[in-house]
């Protein structure tokens, strides 16, 4: 297949059959859901999620065409004779904890890709399902909201700031600490529980940085993100100044801090370099 291959149009063909497989699902949420087991990444799987998978990768089967298939649920699995042409990775569900509770946060990310690293994403789209809402980028053509252009935030003090900050692991106290001078000179924190979906929002400006450091998130669930950030003209690092790069599995998590111009960022790292 053509590296100038057209994935615009197979992305938006994935997002509405998820939405469309999904939809039945939404109302037996509250009811008993059958055991799955634990996905590749480490989460309980649910019905819904693998729904979403499946309506993924049945679009791009659909189109002949050859991928590695890099999930939050199924792992890593090729298709077809070719399949280490384009890696494809998802995470079919983002928020599902949101979505099972009835709370309208959630959202499917899927990121394209010629190798398995961060760096290496060439397309990626990020669908708020519950307000049909989808961001997209492709690499040089920049980042957009339901087909309109966006840009990022040109705040740049933290008192004025609205950031993003997932403290939600065991090591709550760890992380809090490292933050403390953050959230302290920061007016306005948010988390609302999924992460691709956060990183779109600081790419339309909506938010101005959001910070993850636990070490916990994994690049299945930023990769379309990572892209949409930067092709919006976010700034993105580990917290300690350097650029972000793991290998697209479902199993490596990354820490960050992902601004929406290099004043806020810049500001943001002092603050947890600084304890």
């Amino acid at each position: 297949m053509s590296p100038d291959f057209d994935w615009e149009p197979v992305l938006l063909q994935c997002k509405t059959n998820v939405a469309v497989k999904v939809q039945p699902l939404l109302k037996t949420l509250k009811e008993p859901q059958p055991d799955l087991g634990r996905g590749a990444g480490g989460d309980q799987m649910k019905t819904v999620d693998l729904a979403a998978e499946k309506a993924i990768v049945e679009v791009l089967l659909q189109h002949g065409i050859s991928f590695t298939l890099v999930s939050e649920e199924s792992g890593i699995k090729a298709y077809g004779s070719q399949a280490t042409d384009w890696y494809v990775t998802v995470d079919p569900i983002d928020g599902t904890t949101n979505l099972v509770r009835g709370l309208p946060f959630y959202c499917s990310s899927i990121a394209v890709s010629g190798k398995p690293l961060l760096s290496d994403v060439y397309a990626g789209i990020v669908t708020d399902l519950f307000h049909n809402v989808t961001y997209m980028a492709v690499r040089g053509r920049g980042a957009s909201r339901n087909g309109e252009k966006i840009a990022t935030s040109s705040v740049g003090s933290l008192t004025e700031a609205v950031i993003g900050l997932d403290l939600n692991t065991y090591k709550a106290k760890t992380v809090a600490a490292q933050l403390s001078e953050l959230i302290q000179k920061t007016k306005h924190i948010r988390h609302f529980g999924a992460n691709a979906l956060e990183l779109c929002f600081v790419a339309e400006g909506l938010t101005d940085a959001f910070v993850d450091i636990r070490g916990k998130l994994r690049t299945t669930d930023v990769a379309a993100g990572f892209l949409i950030l930067k092709e919006a003209g976010g700034v993105l690092s580990t917290p300690d100044g350097e650029a972000v790069e793991a290998d697209l599995d479902p199993r490596q998590t990354v820490t960050f801090v992902a601004s929406g111009n290099p004043q806020i960022h810049k500001a943001i790292l002092h603050l947890i370099q600084a304890t």
